[in-house]
C-alpha cells in the first residue's frame, strides 16, 4: 500500500518566533486586561465580557443626519425630529456606541486618564460604524485643541484616534488643516446655548491649509459628540473654506430620544 507524503509543516521565520517570544514576555511583564473594569482578559486591548455586553454599540437603523438610533427601519433618508427642526451643518454624523456607562468610562480614560492604548480599540469601532461616510472621503480632521490645553494635557484625543483611523483605512489624516484660535472654557456644565456661544470664533482654518480645503470631502473627529456645538463651528469654517462635503465621526454621542420621521 502506497503511502502519501505527508506535505511539510512551514517553518516560522525567525522574525516570527521572536515576535512569538515578545508576546509572551510582554503578556507575562503586563497581564492583558479589560480596557474598562482593568480586570483579565485573554488579549490586549479587549473588553472583558461583561464589559463587551455592557457597550450601547449603536447600530443601524439611525437618523441619516444625525446618527441616532431608530426605534426601526424607515429605509434611506430616514431623520429623527431633531434633524429636521433644528437641520446641522455637516451632511452626516455617525458614532460607535451611546456615552453612557461603559462607553462613557472608556471615552473619560482616554481623555483625562492618559490611556492611550484605548484610541486604537476606538478606532476600530468607529471605522465600522462610520463605513458610509468614509467610503469616499478624502481627508480625516481632528478636532483641534488650543495650544495651551495641548501643552498641559501632552496629547489631542481626537487627533490620536484620526491617527489610528488613517492607519486603518488608508484615508489621509490632516491634524493641522484646522486650528483653535481661541482657548474656550470647558463644555461640561454649559447649556445648549452656552456652548455655541463659548465656541463661537475658536476655530479658523491654517492660512497655508485654505485652498487645500475647497473641493475636499472630509470627516471631522472627535472623542464625543453631546450637543454638537463643537463639531458644528468646526463644520461651518470647513464649509466657508469651500470643503464639499462635512461628515462627522466621533467614538461615542448622547443620545436623547427614540423616535424618527421619514421625509
Amino acid at each position: 500500500m502506497e503511502i502519501e507524503a505527508e506535505e511539510p509543516v512551514p517553518r516560522r521565520s525567525l522574525r516570527q518566533r521572536a515576535g512569538a517570544a515578545g508576546r509572551r514576555a510582554l503578556d507575562w511583564l503586563l497581564p492583558p486586561l479589560c480596557l474598562a473594569c482593568r480586570n483579565p482578559v485573554g488579549d490586549h486591548g479587549a473588553l472583558c465580557p461583561a464589559c463587551w455586553s455592557s457597550v450601547a454599540f449603536i447600530s443601524a437603523p439611525v437618523c441619516d443626519r444625525l446618527g441616532t438610533p431608530l426605534p426601526f427601519d424607515l429605509g434611506p433618508g430616514a431623520l429623527s425630529p431633531a434633524a429636521i427642526a433644528n437641520p446641522p451643518v455637516f451632511d452626516r454624523a455617525r458614532a460607535a456606541f451611546r456615552f453612557d456607562d461603559v462607553g462613557r468610562s472608556l471615552v473619560h480614560a482616554l481623555k483625562y486618564g492618559d490611556r492611550l492604548e484605548i484610541a486604537a480599540p476606538l478606532a476600530g469601532w468607529m471605522a465600522r460604524a462610520g463605513r458610509d461616510v468614509l467610503a469616499d472621503a478624502d481627508a480625516f480632521i481632528p478636532v483641534p485643541l488650543h495650544w495651551t490645553r495641548l501643552v498641559g494635557r501632552r496629547f489631542n484625543q481626537s487627533a490620536e484616534l484620526t491617527r489610528h483611523l488613517s492607519a486603518l483605512t488608508g484615508i489621509a489624516n490632516e491634524p493641522l488643516v484646522l486650528k483653535r484660535v481661541r482657548r474656550t472654557a470647558h463644555q461640561v456644565g454649559l447649556t445648549r446655548a452656552q456652548r455655541a456661544e463659548n465656541v463661537t470664533g475658536a476655530f479658523r482654518i491654517a492660512e497655508d491649509r485654505k485652498g487645500w480645503v475647497s473641493g475636499k470631502r472630509l470627516v471631522l473627529v472627535d472623542d464625543v459628540y453631546t450637543t454638537g456645538a463643537t463639531i458644528e463651528a468646526c463644520a461651518r469654517v470647513l464649509r466657508r473654506a469651500g470643503a464639499a462635503r462635512v461628515d462627522v465621526l466621533t467614538a461615542a454621542r448622547v443620545v436623547d430620544g427614540p423616535f424618527a420621521v421619514h421625509i
